[in-house]
């Protein structure tokens, strides 16, 4: 059984967890932009507390790997991983830009977030949770013109924690391990088969 889950989201300036417990989903989002390092263990406990759950009932966590903030994905990760470790339960690490195209109707869609520096992280889908390339860093007219006529588009970079939660509980742990995607090698140092791919335009 894959449930009770903690699904831990901290790759925007926000605190988000979901704690499923069968088909039930129960949340907490705080929006901060600092200080999450402080307060996500605090947090996670309220949330279990208020369930009539502790640490030991946890089945499973899930985190997001981004792309997202370098420091928000160490906090969620570390503690994800940690939490694990220490449970000795299986931590799915899940893509920020999947988590984010599952608030995607049932039709084909495009993720854009804001990457800075005139760039965009742009991934496209034929529906909710499903990919149909990787995940590229664009420039950000030319993340725009990828996206169809017929695709909707979602540029918010914050996830549906409950979603995420249902969606892990499916996911095959082997598969997805919670490393972090990043992207530029100025913010941090990844191994390579988890950087995203940066896409040149003439």
């Amino acid at each position: 059984m894959h449930t009770p889950l903690l699904a831990i989201d901290t790759a925007a300036p926000r605190l988000q967890l979901a704690l499923l417990v069968g088909e039930a989903a129960d949340t907490l989002v705080e929006d901060m932009a600092q200080g999450q390092a402080e307060r996500i263990f605090p947090a996670i406990g309220e949330l279990l507390a208020r369930n009539g759950l502790g640490y030991a009932d946890l089945r499973r966590i899930a985190v997001t790997t981004g792309p997202g903030s370098f420091t928000g994905l160490r906090i969620g990760l570390s503690a994800a991983r940690g939490l694990g470790l220490a449970l000795g339960v299986p931590v799915i690490g899940v893509s920020s830009l999947v988590a984010l195209s599952l608030a995607a109707p049932c039709r084909p869609a495009a993720v854009l977030l804001d990457a800075r520096r005139d760039e965009a992280y742009f991934q496209a889908f034929s529906g909710p949770g499903l990919p149909i390339g990787g995940p590229e860093l664009l420039p950000m007219a030319e993340a725009r013109r990828r996206v169809a006529a017929d695709m909707g588009l979602l540029t918010s970079p914050f996830v549906d924690i409950a979603a995420l939660a249902r969606l892990a509980v499916r996911l095959d742990a082997a598969g997805h391990p919670p490393e972090a995607a990043y992207i530029r090698g100025a913010d941090a140092k990844p191994q390579d088969r988890f950087r995203v791919a940066r896409v040149a335009t003439s």
